[in-house]
This record gives structure tokens, C-alpha cells and sequence, in this order.
């Protein structure tokens, strides 16, 4: 799960945009930059509304609005994650092989390796 302080949001309290619009566009452009993906999971509406000073309504209004556009879905006890439709495949492949190159990095695999892996594992699928 994505948590609140992973989110670089910001609310301007002197912008006359209010503030679940600002929220909103912000966790909008994050979804379509390819920062968050299909199946991300969100933090929890009390979580990101005390993160950010805000009230929980202010929250479940910015998600409701998310949701209504097809950015995110809620499913319930499970929370609301991205959903799966705003990605290009180019964006959301190349955010997934810079979180790949990442995570070869930090278990210490040079980069030959890090790329015969993912010539295999194209190979068997």
C-alpha cells in the first residue's frame, strides 16, 4: 500500500482551487504520469486526511470524484487502488522496469543478469 507520506501532495491553503480539487488533480497527474499503478493501493481516506490536515470528507470527496472519472476503484474493506484503464502500456511498462531496475540494484545484480532475467522470463510467457 501506497501511504500517505509516499505522496508528494500538497495543499495551498491562499489557492482558490478548494481543497479536494487540489488533492484531486494532484493524485490524477501521479495515476497518468505512471508514478501510481494499476493495482496500486491508496492510503485510507483518514490516513491521507490527517496526513494533510484536511477533514475525512474532504478525502472521500477527492477518491468519490477519482473513482467517478475511472482513475481508481474502492472495493471495500480492501481499499481503493488505481485502476487498471489510464495507463498506456508504454508509461505503466516503463515505471514497472524502473521499480524492476531498482529492486536488481538493491539485491546486488549486475546489469547482464538483471536483463537475461527479463529476456527469460519473456521467453517463457
Amino acid at each position: 500500500m501506497t501511504g500517505p507520506n509516499d505522496l508528494s501532495i500538497t495543499i495551498d491553503p491562499a489557492s482558490a482551487e478548494p481543497p479536494f480539487e487540489q488533492v484531486r488533480a494532484q493524485l490524477a497527474a501521479l495515476i497518468r504520469s505512471g508514478r501510481l499503478l494499476p493495482g496500486d493501493r491508496l492510503p485510507t481516506v483518514r490516513a491521507l486526511a490527517a496526513h494533510l490536515g484536511l477533514a475525512a470528507n474532504t478525502v472521500a470527496r477527492t477518491y468519490k470524484e477519482l473513482e467517478a472519472a475511472g482513475l481508481v476503484e474502492t472495493r471495500g474493506r480492501a481499499g481503493t487502488v488505481v485502476a487498471s484503464g489510464e495507463h498506456t502500456a508504454d508509461v505503466a511498462l516503463a515505471a514497472f522496469a524502473a521499480r524492476y531496475a531498482v529492486a536488481a540494484r538493491e539485491a546486488g545484480v549486475d546489469d547482464a543478469t538483471a536483463v537475461d532475467l527479463v529476456r527469460s522470463a519473456l521467453r517463457s510467457s
